[in-house]
């Protein structure tokens, strides 16, 4: 089922639902810059053998309406959307799955939404403010950052390119994000971004997300009071957010576990997909077992 589902913000957001009607609903909220598209079918399809799995396109990706320069926004703004995404599907409460700015958006929901979640699972993401010190927590200053080529890709996200350009600087742009610890094939990210363009009809690259305003995530401290099942999941090769900053996170969330995907970066590699979907749906079936 698909539909488009209107923010109040002039944004109309894209919308997927897959899975049993009558499941507990699995929202996937995917990263910076990236449509819902973006999360592997065969990690959605998995997923939806146990839950309705409802996925969409953040603001300026996708489908979803692209207006920033005339309706610039915050970061914070786009947990917003993720509750009415919710609204739109009729669930009331679900378990929520984020993945780098996703994670960002979750955590939020745990501080601002803890009535709508049955559950999180966070990965490939930091704390709220972790990169943002405050000057009195020097833990957060100890954690590392990105890797400085990424940095330096990251400068030419918004130029333009032609339609096979951009699809080598979106290649080339995943192989960094892979990290180096499994095999990286071209083949297989290009397939992807080839979908997702076509799913977009845009070629160019999504970059509004890179300039939205980032104040309003100062929020790790009230991270502690929440009591929402949550599950961290440890990139070992993640080049963004490398360990500790699982441990970190799960030490900063109030119910949280942790666990690693071995060899997993800051993209979903075919061979992580099966383990990863296996902690998922562990940690959802025993929250909706009532064991958790």
């Amino acid at each position: 089922m698909e539909r488009f589902v209107d923010t109040g913000a002039g944004y109309r957001l894209w919308a997927r639902a897959i899975g049993p009607d009558a499941a507990s609903p699995l929202l996937l909220v995917m990263g910076a810059n990236a449509s819902g598209v973006a999360w592997p079918e065969e990690l959605v399809q998995r997923l939806a053998d146990q839950h309705r799995v409802i996925i969409y396109d953040h603001r300026d990706t996708g489908r979803s309406t692209w207006a920033f320069a005339d309706r610039p926004y915050a970061i914070r703004d786009l947990a917003g959307d993720a509750v009415r995404v919710l609204d739109a599907f009729g669930a009331e409460r679900a378990h929520v799955v984020g993945m780098s700015m996703g994670g960002t958006l979750v955590q939020l929901l745990l501080v601002d939404h803890p009535d709508r979640l049955r559950s999180a699972t966070v990965f490939c993401t930091a704390a709220l403010g972790s990169w943002q010190p405050d000057g009195d927590d020097d833990a957060t200053t100890a954690l590392p950052g990105p890797d400085p080529r990424l940095l330096a890709m990251w400068e030419t996200m918004g130029e333009r390119r032609d339609p096979e350009a951009e699809l080598d600087w979106r290649v080339e742009h995943w192989r960094l994000l892979n990290g180096d610890q499994l095999a990286f094939d071209p083949a297989v990210w290009r397939q992807l971004e080839q979908r997702v363009i076509e799913h977009s009809g845009r070629v160019e690259s999504p970059s509004a997300h890179a300039l939205a305003d980032p104040s309003g995530l100062e929020r790790g401290p009230q991270l502690a009071a929440s009591d929402v099942p949550t599950l961290v999941v440890e990139a070992p090769a993640d080049p963004i957010n490398p360990p500790p900053h699982g441990a970190h996170l799960q030490a900063t969330i109030g119910n949280a576990s942790l666990v690693t995907v071995a060899g997993m970066g800051h993209a979903l590699h075919p061979l992580v997909l099966e383990p990863l979907a296996t902690a998922i749906l562990r940690h959802t079936t025993a929250v909706d077992a009532g064991r958790v």
